[in-house]
């Protein structure tokens, strides 16, 4: 995993030498697949990256023209986008020492390494993420998937990229949802992983709220380097087992997206998720409510909403048994033990839940917030 900014600079040579290992492997092919949110902000972006292959062509191979397609879940929601891509490759004869290069927000991030993953059995990949959600969590690991009957990731392959690379200069230009979203995985690897992180975010709400880049800079990193610690230390990161406490706060938060047909961002529905499984854990005596407090709070002054009204849809309780069968085997569910430390738990009390959605929907009636959203 990299870090750096202008990446496409034709002066900046770490893309080259990653691509061609410092020029010790022969010239490959690589096709571009870039968000087209990100286009309409870097209009230049296309022809920059053709720039750079040019200025560096004793290495590089542009197989054509950058491939732009629509960002955000709709390009998960779509096979035909997947289509597009093995068609693209296709027409410029990749071969499995090629590279698919995906420039973009995660849902691009995913349908673009999916793709890559199942042409020719796998192509090489390299993911440049752009937005914060996917430099901090959904660039990192292994999956790659395309949502399908309703359900998210329900197409999808693991294979590992051949880099991640962070330019943090993508992030100036995000819509103010967009940069608030993927905190909301920040908060959630911090609760589970690291205590002394969830206090750096909670003191920086302000400033994260005031989109400081440096704070926010900070925060990429750590929650990075938590999420890539976790898979690859903890010994399960093609998910054979039945437990994945990464997904803290998301059972609920995948289904509400697509009961909000994708209104809510992920990171939205994650920090929801993550406020209804706080508190549930409050109500079952395993988390001090002063932690409970903390936590709903800080996710107030970042500007989250802590309910939506589709917390309340009957649908919502499917989501238990849909995370169940994504990962199979018993039903596993994070909840808080205290700030920074999480508990497996196999059982959930749909009463409890009730109550939960209750307390959120009085809370977000009157929020507590140091910060407007």
């Amino acid at each position: 995993m990299h870090f750096i900014r202008d990446l496409f600079a034709p002066g900046n040579l770490l893309f080259r030498d990653i691509v061609s290992d410092g020029g010790q492997r022969p010239r490959n092919k690589l096709l571009f697949v870039v968000d087209r949110g990100l286009y309409r902000y870097h209009p230049g972006l296309p022809g920059a990256i053709q720039s750079y292959l040019r200025a560096h062509q004793r290495h590089l191979i542009l197989a054509g023209p950058p491939l732009l397609v629509e960002g955000g879940e709709g390009v998960k929601n779509d096979p035909q986008y997947v289509a597009w891509v093995h068609e693209a490759i296709h027409a410029a004869g990749l071969c499995r020492h090629s590279y698919l290069v995906a420039v973009g927000g995660g849902a691009v991030i995913d349908m673009a390494g999916f793709a890559a993953a199942t042409a020719h059995r796998g192509l090489r990949l390299i993911r440049v993420p752009t937005t914060v959600l996917a430099q901090a969590d959904a660039a990192i690991g292994v999956k790659n998937g395309i949502n399908a009957f309703g359900k998210k990731n329900f197409i999808g392959a693991f294979a590992p990229p051949g880099a991640v690379i962070n330019d943090f200069c993508f992030l100036a230009t995000l819509s103010h949802r967009d940069w608030l979203s993927g905190v909301a995985e920040a908060v959630k690897v911090a609760l589970i992983k690291d205590a002394s992180f969830f206090d750096y975010l909670e003191a920086n709400a302000p400033a994260l709220a005031g989109r400081s880049q440096k704070v926010m800079e900070q925060v990429i990193y750590r929650c990075a380097a938590l999420h890539l610690e976790h898979i690859a230390s903890a010994g399960d990161p093609f998910e054979f087992g039945a437990s994945r406490p990464l997904d803290f706060g998301h059972w609920s938060a995948h289904k509400l997206e697509q009961l909000s047909n994708f209104e809510l961002r992920h990171g939205e529905a994650v920090a929801i998720g993550i406020a209804l499984d706080t508190t549930y854990s409050c109500l079952t005596g395993i988390l001090p409510k002063a932690d409970g407090q903390r936590v709903l709070t800080t996710l107030a002054n970042l500007g989250f909403a802590l309910y939506t009204p589709e917390l309340e849809d009957p649908a919502l309780p499917d989501g238990l048994r849909e995370f169940q069968e994504h990962l199979g085997g018993r039903l596993t569910i994070t909840l808080l033990w205290n700030i920074g430390h999480g508990l497996e738990v196999h059982d959930i009390d749909p009463g409890l839940i009730r109550a939960s959605i209750a307390l959120l929907r009085k809370y977000e009636a009157k929020p507590v917030r140091a910060v407007s959203g």
